[in-house]
């Protein structure tokens, strides 16, 4: 799944916000929020513009491919 696919699904799950209501809540334009989703690229900065509107934090992590496991968190 990539980050287009994932925003979506969370659009969904949150009432079913539209493309241009995101735009609307994060400040943009109904067509650059359009041509980000075209081309998958979301700055860190914007993800988490998209979180709050959701009404949610935004975490990223780098998981482990064999064991499944956030290694940031192995400390």
């Amino acid at each position: 799944m990539n980050v287009r696919e994932y925003i979506k699904i969370c659009c969904i799950k949150r009432g079913n916000i539209t493309e241009a209501e995101l735009a609307r809540r994060t400040g943009q334009t109904p067509q650059n929020m359009n041509n980000k989703y075209k081309r998958d690229t979301f700055k860190i900065s914007e993800l988490e513009k998209i979180a709050e509107a959701l009404g949610a934090d935004l975490k990223i992590a780098f998981i482990d491919k064999e064991t499944g496991i956030d290694i940031g968190r192995e400390i």
